[in-house]
């Protein structure tokens, strides 16, 4: 019997343990709670469980629905945006038993192919969102997107947990490796400055994020002596902000801004980093 790459375990144990979590979130839901707003723009409880689910039919090479989208749904804005919004549409009249049953199918069926996966985490793979990307970047991609959509769930549905669970740490690492492009390009720190991010709770770290004289971005784990810019905060905070979950005046008494306010606005408006 082949088994998967030892390097690629880590990442499939998470996404295991994170969307298994999801199934066993939502299968006692009763109707009302389907239609939950959550804190991505224009989903409900019933529209996040869908796009994971279209996530995993997507990374099984399944067909994509052929479905024409409404034109007034506001928070399609982009390409990006209107991809996304396929496989959460074509399943926004169905039942809570369908949308049960339909995630329970597509773990298993991924969860077998995960279990056969034979290539190597270098090995080329193509999605139409990611592009040409490795298995093992794919895989991440993967563990953070549905991680970030079970927090999006437990909080619509007030049901906290897994906040440090080991997908947490991988999401951990795709957010903060996005920041330097976030600091660096989007919001134009200077040359030779450095922002840090103090984050605390169940995932607690200290990251700097530098921008070299070159205005290249890189982030370590070493403390800065003079940051231009640092930011306090809690790690569900952290992950709100980052992601777009919410607007940062929303949470201001659990975000904590030293430094150039004006740079810090630039960075805190260059969110979010994840749909």
């Amino acid at each position: 019997m082949t088994v998967p790459h030892p390097s690629l375990q880590p990442y499939i144990d998470a996404w295991t343990q994170t969307i298994e979590a999801i199934s066993e979130l939502v299968s006692t839901l009763v109707d009302g709670e389907w239609n939950r707003p959550t804190e991505c723009p224009g989903w409900s409880v019933r529209d996040v469980v869908s796009h994971v689910i279209g996530g995993e039919c997507e990374a099984l090479g399944d067909p994509r629905p052929i479905h024409t989208l409404p034109r007034d749904l506001f928070h399609v804005v982009d390409e990006t945006t209107r991809y996304l919004e396929v496989q959460v549409d074509v399943r926004r009249h169905h039942t809570g038993p369908e949308m049960t049953s339909e995630l329970e199918y597509v773990i298993i069926r991924r969860s077998r192919q995960l279990r056969n996966e034979r290539r190597k985490p270098d090995d080329l793979v193509t999605h139409p969102l990611y592009g040409q990307t490795s298995l093992v970047d794919f895989l991440t991609a993967r563990v953070f997107d549905v991680w970030l959509h079970e927090q999006d769930l437990r909080r619509a549905l007030r049901q906290p947990g897994n906040v440090n669970s080991p997908a947490a740490h991988i999401a951990r690492d795709v957010m903060l490796n996005k920041l330097p492009k976030v600091i660096a390009e989007d919001a134009g720190a200077p040359k030779k400055s450095a922002v840090v991010f103090d984050v605390s709770g169940p995932v607690e770290f200290l990251r700097t994020v530098r921008v070299d004289e070159d205005g290249v971005g890189s982030v370590d784990r070493s403390p800065s002596l003079g940051p231009i810019v640092t930011f306090t905060m809690d790690w569900e905070t952290f992950t709100r902000v980052v992601c777009g979950r919410t607007k940062p005046r929303r949470v201001a008494d659990k975000l904590k801004v030293e430094g150039d306010t004006e740079l810090a606005e630039r960075i805190l408006a260059s969110f979010p980093l994840a749909h």
